[in-house]
Formats: C-alpha cells, structure tokens, sequence
C-alpha cells in the first residue's frame, strides 16, 4: 500500500498508510490530535538497492559508456604461450 504525507501546521510532518481508494485529505494529527492536510510529495517508487534495478542501471550506463576491452594487436598471441620440446618421441603423441 501506498505511503501518504500529511502535515500537521502545529507539528511536524508525518507518513500514513492507506489503500489507493480511501485516501482522506486530511487526518487528526497523531501528536496533537489537530487537523492536518495531505500534502503533495514524490512519489517513492524505486527500490534502488535492488539487484534487478543494479542490473537496469548498468544495462544503462552500458549502453552510453562501454567497457573497454583490450586487445592485442596484429600478430600477437592472446592466449598462454604453448610449449613446444624439440623430444622426437612428443610429435608421435595425438595433437588435441
């Protein structure tokens, strides 16, 4: 359920919890039992620590700001360098 913020022109500011379809716009104030008002705020929608909206984000970024990836360049190896003997008896095994 959604989040609500009254203010109370004798206290301080408060949140309450009601159901879309019973809203009131104005409620006793639970410290001083006035009248306060519903007022306008933003709504809190985003639940930014969660994984799925760290993966939104960097799916974002991403797309503007790639990673950048290294290379070598022409005619260097990328990979481990493999060893190679000079033994007669290695050439009869089978080569992967």
């Amino acid at each position: 359920m959604p989040t609500y913020e009254y203010r109370c022109p004798d206290c301080a500011d408060f949140d309450l919890i009601f159901e879309m379809r019973s809203v009131p716009d104005s409620v006793d104030c639970p410290t001083c039992a006035g009248t306060a008002r519903r007022r306008m705020s933003a709504p809190r929608i985003s639940a930014t620590g969660s994984a799925a909206y760290r993966l939104i984000d960097s799916t974002k970024r991403s797309a503007h700001e790639p990673t950048v990836v290294n290379s070598p360049g022409p005619g260097q190896r990328s990979g481990p360098v493999q060893k190679y003997t000079s033994n007669p008896l290695h050439k009869k095994l089978p080569r992967p």
